[in-house]
């Protein structure tokens, strides 16, 4: 494992580890490294709404993770200033949530980052946008 790809590894453990919201969906990683956060969860019975459909907060949560996870991989601590969401298809009960990150920019104080949320069956769920700051500070791992 290259020097990069293990201290981004090593952050997002670090933050996962301090990530009760992350842990209570029962996020699973599946890929980390800089600029990257693959992540999958299943969605359960307490996740739903009056309209037995995922709560939108759930997709929002799994893509904000990623945003998180991706964005400080490069090693510098940075937080959302805006985020936004559009849910295109319905999420149920037993589904499997999985996300991509597409690094759009990334600069000495900013980043921009694209999430999109698929399904078990490929189908795209939702897409996230986030914008994150990035304060200057490395992650001392």
């Amino acid at each position: 494992m290259d020097e990069k790809l293990n201290k981004a590894s090593k952050i997002v453990d670090r933050m996962y580890n301090n990530d009760p919201m992350s842990q209570w969906l029962g996020i699973q990683r599946l890929q980390d490294g800089p600029g990257i956060s693959v992540l999958t969860m299943q969605v359960r019975g307490e996740m739903l709404n009056g309209f037995s459909i995922a709560h939108g907060g759930i997709a929002y949560s799994l893509a904000d993770s990623a945003l998180a996870f991706a964005s400080n991989s490069h090693g510098i601590q940075s937080v959302s200033i805006e985020t936004s969401i559009s849910h295109v298809a319905p999420v149920k009960e037993g589904d499997v949530l999985t996300t991509t990150v597409e690094e759009k920019n990334l600069t000495r104080s900013t980043g921009m980052y694209y999430v999109t949320v698929k399904n078990q069956d490929d189908k795209v769920v939702a897409y996230f946008k986030g914008t994150v700051f990035r304060t200057g500070k490395e992650w001392d791992v």
